[in-house]
C-alpha cells in the first residue's frame, strides 16, 4: 500500500525524512515559492488559501496524488507513532501508517475536548456563529440525515480537529467530494468581505467540524492516533485569545 501524507506548510521549516511525507506549499498561487511541491499545479484551489487554509493542500492531493492512501498534517503538528522520546522521533512513520490502515480506513487525531463548551457554543464564541447556521441549512437541503448528524456532533463537547486525517483512497474520494461540495456552496452563500483576516479562514474552521459530521452520518469506522507538536503549546495565551474573542462577540 502506497501511503502519501501531505505536510501543509506556508514557510520554511524542518520536514520529516520519511518518504511517505510530501511537503506541499499551501497557497502557492498567492506567495513566493518555497521549493516544495506547490498546491497550484494540476486541478487546484490554491488561490482560495486565505479562506481554506490547509484545505488547499488536501484538495490538491485529492485531485493530483496517485496513492492508495492519502493523509494531511501540518508542518508543526503530526500524527505520533510513539508517545515518548524526542519530538521528531515520535512522528508516525509511513510503515506505522500502513499498519494502521490495515485495520481501519480512516485515521484521525485524538479529540480535542472543551468540557464547558459544546462544539456549537465554542464555534459561536470563537467565530461567526451564523456561518454554522448556514452550513446546517445546506446539509438539511441535501439530506436530512446529514443535518441530524450535524446536530449530534455540534451538541458534543469534543471533536477531531485541525483537518488532520489519513484515509484510504476510496474513502478520501467520498469525503472530499462531499466536503468541498458543502464548502463551495457555503462560499456562494456567505459574504466574508466584512470579516477580519482570522475569520476569513471560515472554510477551514467549518471543515474541522464537518469531518465528524461526515464520519457520523456515513457511519465510517476510524481509529484515533495521538499527536506530536513540534513547538510548545502556549495554553495560557490560547485561552486568553479565546476569552477575548468570546467577550468581544458579546457572549458571556
Amino acid at each position: 500500500m502506497k501511503v502519501q501524507i501531505v505536510v501543509a506548510a506556508h514557510k520554511p521549516y524542518r520536514m520529516p525524512e520519511d518518504g511517505a511525507y510530501l511537503p506541499v506549499q499551501a497557497g502557492r498561487a498567492l506567495h513566493e515559492p518555497l521549493g516544495w511541491q506547490p498546491d497550484d499545479t494540476g486541478e487546484n484551489i490554491s488561490a482560495k488559501n486565505a479562506g481554506y487554509c490547509e484545505l488547499t493542500c488536501l484538495y490538491w492531493a485529492w485531485k493530483n496524488l496517485d496513492a492508495d492512501a492519502v493523509g494531511l498534517c501540518h508542518y508543526r503538528r503530526y500524527f505520533a507513532g510513539r508517545r515518548t522520546g524526542p519530538r521528531w522521533e515520535r512522528v508516525l512513520t509511513g510503515e506505522q501508517a500502513r499498519r494502521l490502515l490495515e485495520k481501519t480506513a480512516v485515521v484521525v487525531p485524538k479529540p480535542r475536548r472543551y468540557y464547558i463548551e459544546t462544539n456549537a457554543s465554542q464555534y459561536a464564541h470563537a467565530h461567526n456563529g451564523q456561518d454554522m447556521d448556514q452550513v446546517r441549512r445546506i446539509l438539511a437541503e441535501r439530506d436530512p440525515a446529514w443535518a441530524e448528524a450535524f446536530d449530534r456532533v455540534m451538541a458534543r463537547t469534543w471533536g477531531h480537529r485541525w483537518n488532520m486525517l489519513i484515509m484510504r483512497r476510496e474513502v478520501l474520494d467520498r469525503y472530499c467530494q462531499w466536503l468541498f461540495g458543502v464548502l463551495f456552496e457555503l462560499e456562494r452563500r456567505i459574504d466574508v468581505s466584512g470579516y477580519d483576516e482570522y475569520d476569513r479562514r471560515v472554510f477551514g474552521f467549518v471543515a474541522e467540524r464537518l469531518l465528524d459530521v461526515w464520519l457520523e452520518a456515513e457511519r465510517v469506522p476510524y481509529r484515533e492516533a495521538p499527536l506530536v507538536n513540534m513547538e510548545s503549546q502556549h495554553w495560557p495565551r490560547k485561552i486568553a485569545a479565546f476569552l477575548r474573542r468570546k467577550f468581544a462577540r458579546g457572549h458571556g
